[in-house]
Parts: structure tokens; C-alpha cells; sequence
């Protein structure tokens, strides 16, 4: 059995995606690309895929991860370009790597999220981060599955800063940037939480829906508050022991002739 790590990104219209159209795009890949996938046993056999803290339904994500589990070894550079032109445009697998370290989900402690928000001068939004920031705490309330749950949101913000916007951005009005890093807490404290918190604690209420993408995810500096790559330590793992797998797209060669090369596009 072979594990790939592998990472993926929401862009465009496809940040309205929800995690269950997500898992039957990406199924359909597999098939399509005729990945050796592993499947559960029982009645309903599924593919083996672990899914790891989706963003949510509306967010764009440049770094969104899963892991999937192989019959047969495979090169994770040519499996990538494989799921990659078999997934619609602004779903795109960016990154595969071969397993080699465990506990991909616990390295997912924070996230880096980016709010896009038009309407607000970013005098105004430096203001209201400030004060979000001197709070001790900072509760808001969110329907959850288990009714209306109150929680704070200030303990879970590791950094929050108001950017500039890009000069070359579309649009002519105010618009203001918000970077901020979140730790993975329970209950999840999401970015339309940490603006329910801004409104809170100065007012601040954008006209219009605020465009929300997530960075990165990975292990958190505590000291610096930076998130790092969770990745980083299967590549490093793979340099140090190149792999054997990729000898397994090598098909045996026939009998009085040379191998015939292997498809490197999906049937």
C-alpha cells in the first residue's frame, strides 16, 4: 500500500462548492484518471480518502488537503498532473508527495486567512482591529447543529492585521484587507466569526459580503505566529530516501521489443 498527501485549492465560482460536491468531483477524478485507489471493506465499498478540515461552503482555499491510499505504487508528480486535468478549473491539485511521516491532521493547528472587504476604508478597519485586538475576550453566537452556541473568538485569533489593498486590484472604491491567523479550536472559530467580533467591538460592518480565502494551514509558531508547511516534513523524509514507488509505473517490457511507455493522461 502506498499513501499520497496531497493539496489542493477552491478558486473562482468554485469557492460556492460544498465539501460533499468536493468529495464526488475528486471520486470522479480518481476513476477517470484510473487511480489504483484502496476501498473499505463492507457492503458499500468507498475509496480510502481522509479529508482534513475543509474550508467552508462560500471560502476560497489555496490550501486545502486530503489523503489518499493506493493498491499500487505510483509517481506523485505524474498522479498529480493525472487528477489535476481530470478536475474542473479552480479545484487544482497543486502538490502530491508520497506519506512518510504520520499525523497529517494534527499538523493542521492554524490557518491564514485573507478577508477581502469592499465598502471600508482601511483607516477604518486598522480602527476596529485595534480594538478587536485590546479585548480580552470577544463572545458572538452561531447556530450550530446543537442548537445556538456562544464562544470566543478572541482567544482562537493568533494575529490580525489591516493590509493596503493591492494598487492593480479591480474597482475603484475603498476597500480594506484583513490577514489573520486562527487557531484550529472547538468549537471552529471561522473568519465570518472574527467579523461578527470586529462588529462587535467597533462596529464595523461591511456593505457587502466579505471575499474570504484561506492561504495556508499547517503547524503553528507560536512565537512568530506564522503557519507552516504541512508538507514539509514528507519532502524533506522523501530527499533524504528517494523513493522506489515510481519504478512501479515502469511496465515489464514485452517479449522481443522495448517497454511500451505508460499513458500519462487519463483514458
Amino acid at each position: 500500500m502506498q499513501r499520497i498527501r496531497l493539496r489542493y485549492t477552491k478558486r473562482g465560482r468554485l469557492r460556492f462548492t460544498s465539501h460533499r460536491d468536493f468529495q464526488r468531483a475528486f471520486e470522479r477524478a480518481l476513476r477517470r484518471a484510473e487511480v489504483p485507489m484502496a476501498y473499505s471493506a463492507g457492503f458499500t465499498p468507498h475509496p480510502k480518502v481522509s479529508y482534513a478540515n475543509a474550508a467552508p461552503t462560500g471560502t476560497g482555499s489555496e490550501a486545502e488537503f486530503l489523503e489518499i491510499q493506493l493498491t499500487e505504487a505510483r509517481d506523485p508528480d505524474t498522479l498529480r498532473s493525472l487528477l489535476d486535468a481530470s478536475l474542473p478549473d479552480g479545484l487544482d491539485i497543486t502538490e502530491a508527495v508520497e506519506a512518510r511521516t504520520p499525523g497529517l491532521a494534527d499538523r493542521l493547528q492554524a490557518s491564514v486567512w485573507e478577508l477581502r472587504l469592499d465598502g471600508v476604508e482601511p483607516a477604518q478597519a486598522e480602527k476596529a482591529v485595534a480594538a478587536f485586538l485590546a479585548a480580552g475576550t470577544v463572545e458572538v453566537e452561531r447556530r450550530t447543529k446543537n442548537g445556538l452556541r456562544t464562544f470566543d473568538t478572541r482567544g482562537a485569533v493568533v494575529r490580525l492585521e489591516a493590509l493596503e489593498p493591492a494598487a492593480d486590484r479591480p474597482g475603484d472604491g475603498a476597500c480594506a484587507i484583513l490577514r489573520l491567523v486562527v487557531r484550529h479550536v472547538t468549537p471552529a472559530v471561522r473568519p465570518d466569526d472574527v467579523l461578527s467580533g470586529l462588529r462587535a467591538t467597533a462596529d464595523l460592518a461591511p456593505p457587502v459580503p466579505a471575499a474570504v480565502t484561506r492561504l495556508a494551514q499547517g503547524l503553528l509558531d507560536e512565537e512568530t505566529g506564522t503557519v507552516t508547511d504541512p508538507l514539509a516534513p514528507d519532502r524533506e523524509a522523501a530527499e533524504a530516501a528517494p523513493p522506489m514507488a515510481a519504478q512501479a509505473d515502469l511496465p515489464l517490457p514485452s517479449q522481443g521489443g522495448p517497454a511500451a511507455k505508460a499513458p500519462e493522461g487519463p483514458a
